[in-house]
């Protein structure tokens, strides 16, 4: 894949949450804090072994807990895809 759009992001997100999660993703979340979206460190270590599997691309832990919006994480998943060719 040469970029992660909204929508594989959303799907990635969905199935990282866990079964208690009722975080509505079917509305426009590219802005919305992942703390609104009810994800916390966790979820995002998990949505980033996803990435990585799903996209080849590795994002350190440091950096996913400072990533605070779906937007900057889909802005640094596609500037390392942009870069890998």
């Amino acid at each position: 894949m040469s970029t992660m759009t909204i929508d594989d992001l959303r799907t990635i997100l969905v199935s990282c949450a866990g079964e208690e999660e009722s975080a509505d993703l079917r509305a426009d979340i590219t802005d919305v804090p992942f703390s609104d979206l009810g994800y916390d460190s966790l979820a995002l270590m998990e949505t980033a072994a996803r990435i990585e599997r799903d996209f080849g691309i590795s994002l350190p832990d440091e950096v996913m807990v400072e990533l605070e919006t779906p937007r900057a994480l889909l802005d640094l998943v596609n500037d390392n895809l942009a870069g890998a060719k």
